[in-house]
C-alpha cells in the first residue's frame, strides 16, 4: 500500500496527462488509506492485548479446573470409603449390633455414675469451703472478743494475733510471774480470768498453753531442775487458773513446756530475753467436720 500510490503518481507524471484535480484526488485517497492502515495497526495492538488477557484468564481457569478435578477425585475417594464402611456396617449381624448397643449402654451408665459422684464431690467441696470460711470468721470474732476483753492489759506485755488458722495470746512473764516463780501474780490472775471468760463462750476451741523461758539457766532450789521444768510448771499454773471457770472443758486444754528452745527475740539483750520469757495460749478450732469432709473427698 505504501509503494502503490507513489508509483501511480509518477506514472501519471510521465505520461503528462494527469490534471491537478486528479492528482489531489489521488493524494487524498492515499492519505485516507494511510489513516486506515494506522487505525488497523492500533486495532491489531488492542486485539493482541485482549488476546493476551484472554490467554491469562484461560490459564487461570485451566488451573482452577485442575484443582477442582483433584478435589473431586478426593471426594470420590472419601465417598467410596464411606460406602465401604456403610456396606461393612450393614453386613454386621444383629448379635454384633446388640452387643455394641449393650456396651454403649454400659458406658452411658458408667458416665452417669461418674457425673453423680462428681456432683456429690462438688457439693462436698462447696461444704468444705463454707466450713473453712466459717472457721476463719469464727477465729476473727474470737480474736476480736479476746482483744476487747484484754484491752486493759495492752502495753503490759500482752498481745493477741491471728495467723496460720489460729489465734495466739502471748503474755510476757513480767505480767504473770516473778523471776524463777510459777505462781501467778494478782495482775496476771486478772488477765487469765478475762481470758477464761472468753474461752468459756467458745467450748469448741482447743487450747494449748505453752511455757517459754530465756536461755539463762534456772538457779533456784526445790523441785524445779531446769528451764524445761520451770516452763512446764508455769504452763500448768495457767491451766489450773483457767479451770477455775467450770464452763471450760478440761479435755480441750493441753499444757506444754518449751524451755528456751523457741525464742521470739535475741537472748543477747534484756529486751529480747524479756520477750522470750512468756506464756503463749494457742487457740485452734476443732476441725472434725472439715477432716471428715476431706476423708470423703479421697
Amino acid at each position: 500500500m505504501k509503494t502503490f500510490f507513489p508509483i501511480v503518481f509518477f506514472s501519471f507524471l510521465i505520461n503528462g496527462c494527469v490534471s491537478f484535480k486528479t492528482f489531489n484526488d489521488i493524494e487524498d485517497l492515499y492519505a485516507s488509506q494511510k489513516m486506515k492502515y494506522r487505525t488497523s495497526q492500533n486495532e491489531n495492538k488492542l486485539l493482541s492485548i485482549k488476546i493476551d488477557s484472554l490467554s491469562e484468564g484461560l490459564e487461570l481457569k485451566i488451573n482452577l479446573l485442575k484443582v477442582t478435578n483433584e478435589s473431586l477425585t478426593l471426594k470420590k475417594s472419601e465417598l467410596s470409603k464411606l460406602q465401604n464402611d456403610y456396606t461393612f456396617l450393614s453386613s454386621k449381624s444383629d448379635s454384633d449390633i446388640k452387643a455394641r448397643i449393650n456396651e454403649n449402654n454400659g458406658l452411658l451408665d458408667s458416665l452417669a455414675l461418674k457425673q453423680y459422684e462428681l456432683s456429690k464431690g462438688l457439693e462436698r467441696v462447696g461444704e468444705l469451703e463454707r466450713l473453712v470460711i466459717e472457721k476463719e470468721q469464727n477465729l476473727s470474732l474470737l480474736k476480736k472478743n479476746l482483744s476487747d476483753a484484754l484491752l486493759s492489759f495492752k502495753g503490759k506485755g500482752l498481745t493477741v494475733e491471728q495467723r496460720n488458722g489460729k489465734v495466739y495470746v502471748s503474755m510476757e512473764n513480767k505480767l504473770l510471774f516473778k523471776s524463777g516463780s510459777w505462781t501467778v501474780g494478782n495482775e496476771g490472775k486478772k488477765a487469765i480470768n478475762q481470758l477464761s471468760n472468753v474461752l468459756a463462750e467458745n467450748p469448741e476451741i482447743n487450747v494449748l498453753i505453752e511455757g517459754h523461758t530465756d536461755n539463762v539457766p534456772y538457779s533456784g532450789d526445790g523441785p524445779i531442775k531446769n528451764n524445761w521444768d520451770l516452763s512446764t510448771k508455769r504452763a500448768t499454773s495457767i491451766v489450773q487458773l483457767l479451770l477455775n471457770n467450770k464452763q471450760i472443758l478440761p479435755q480441750n486444754i493441753t499444757a506444754a513446756g518449751r524451755g528456751e528452745f523457741l525464742p521470739v527475740g535475741p537472748n543477747s539483750n534484756e529486751k529480747g530475753k524479756s520477750s522470750n520469757r512468756r506464756i503463749e495460749v494457742i487457740l485452734t478450732p476443732q476441725l472434725d467436720a472439715i477432716t471428715e469432709l476431706l476423708e470423703n473427698l479421697n
